[in-house]
């Protein structure tokens, strides 16, 4: 049985539906990711996972018991805990408050399962450690990434969702991001990943699905869809029948391109 279940899914805004007939599946302890460009309906599928939206048709089944109808609170006491693009975290409030308020919607909220994730998120996350009475407004962006992430954490998520997690971080700093998401996974952690960075994102992912204009145009596995011509084109840049040419011209990273591809 599936973690997650989306069963003909649609959701929008005002009158209009961004998100159509979406069949999605998660298993227990890996990572999908959802590959779309801005304004495919990536967000929106992941807010109406969390029950930030609400769906207008369809089923959404937690370990096949249905959570459509219930609010994004009572899906975090399940277990679903949802990182949201732009971070959102207390700008005012210290990196320990911001903790203790992902800790709000945990199953166990007593003092000693508090203390043992805030260790826990601590460990992964040592510059929050060393910066734990620190306002959260002074950090720089990726450090803000860090810290919401370690925030969707706190809660002890059976289904961990991250919403454009590399937006606005330095380069060097996605890379740490990807490998702590790789971390979680294999410690069993299930994550959805709605991601614009196709190629560090499916690099990493044990699936993946297409967003476009709100439907699912092509899923399978990440390492089929990273050799896809279709998808190199779309959003890795360069398109197979080009590689060669681009190889010549650009060096070792075209190079690396071309060999994906290939």
């Amino acid at each position: 049985m599936p973690l997650l279940e989306l069963r003909n899914v649609s959701a929008g805004y005002s009158h209009a539906n961004v998100l159509h007939d979406v069949d999605l599946t998660l298993s227990k302890g890996e990572i999908v990711t959802l590959v779309g460009a801005n304004g495919a309906g990536k967000s929106t599928l992941v807010r109406s996972i969390s029950g930030v939206m609400h769906a207008r048709q369809g089923e959404i089944l937690l370990e096949g018991k249905p959570i459509t109808g219930l609010s994004p609170a009572e899906r975090l006491t399940l277990g679903i805990s949802h990182v949201p693009e732009g971070r959102q975290i207390f700008l005012g409030m210290t990196v320990a408050e911001n903790l203790r308020l992902g800790g709000y919607g945990a199953a166990d909220s007593g003092k000693e399962a508090e203390a043992a994730r805030l260790e826990r998120v601590c460990g992964l996350f040592p510059i929050l450690r060393e910066r734990f009475d620190h306002t959260a407004g002074n950090f720089s962006g990726g450090q803000q990434q860090l810290l919401a992430i370690a925030r969707g954490l706190m809660s002890g998520p059976r289904l961990l969702i991250l919403d454009e997690p590399s937006l606005g971080v330095a380069p060097l700093l996605v890379a740490e991001i990807f490998k702590l998401i790789e971390r979680l996974r294999d410690e069993g952690l299930t994550i959805l990943l709605a991601e614009q960075n196709a190629r560090q994102a499916l690099a990493i992912a044990d699936r993946g699905y297409v967003v476009e204009n709100g439907r699912l145009t092509m899923s399978g596995p990440a390492k089929d869809l990273l050799r896809s011509p279709d998808i190199v084109e779309k959003y890795l840049g360069a398109g197979a029948g080009g590689a060669k040419a681009l190889s010549e011209r650009s060096g070792p990273m075209a190079a690396k391109l071309a060999a994906l591809i290939r």
